[in-house]
């Protein structure tokens, strides 16, 4: 009797623990965060540096993809309305002085310049460029998972002729 209780315990503790983990993992997926909306400042008045795509780097990971649009201004760094990311843990917005990124060593050995968490995973979102840093030694924006070290998705830099 006593070893049927203390397995029906153990069983119950055990379970609990999976469950909250299983919550937490799929909590974002049925119960996505609404859609960022931010408009760029005087956006008419600023100068477009670069434009990009998001991709999905690595097509056989169905869970960390990315798509939609970037736009780098002087000094703002402009996710557009149609980006999307899966979502996930300490998602962070890069700038990586590597192009054509399709791998987290690309990413892991460079001087990248971290400009904040990713505020959502949907929508137009606005990061500041810090004061000092020179676009043009920059090829990508990237949505990396700092928890995890993981590549989501990268977007290489179109530079325009100013």
């Amino acid at each position: 009797m006593k070893k049927i209780i203390i397995s029906f315990v153990g069983g119950a503790i055990l379970g609990t623990a999976a469950g909250f983990v299983l919550g937490i993992f799929f909590y974002p997926f049925i119960f996505p965060p609404p859609a960022a909306m931010e408009q760029v400042v005087d956006a008419d008045k600023k100068r477009i540096v670069a434009s990009g795509m998001f991709i999905h780097a690595n097509p056989s990971d169905p869970i960390h993809y990315g798509r939609g649009g970037v736009t780098v201004y002087d000094d703002t760094v402009h996710l557009e309305p149609n980006f999307e990311v899966g979502p996930g843990p300490k998602f962070h917005v890069y700038l990586v002085p590597t192009r054509d990124i399709t791998s987290a060593s690309q990413v892991k050995g460079t001087m990248f310049v971290d400009l904040g968490r990713l505020r959502a995973f949907k929508g137009s979102q606005n990061y500041g460029i810090p004061a000092g840093v020179n676009l043009s030694k920059y090829g990508s924006v990237v949505i990396w998972c700092e928890q995890f070290g993981v590549l989501i998705s990268p977007a290489t830099l179109d530079f325009r002729d100013t």
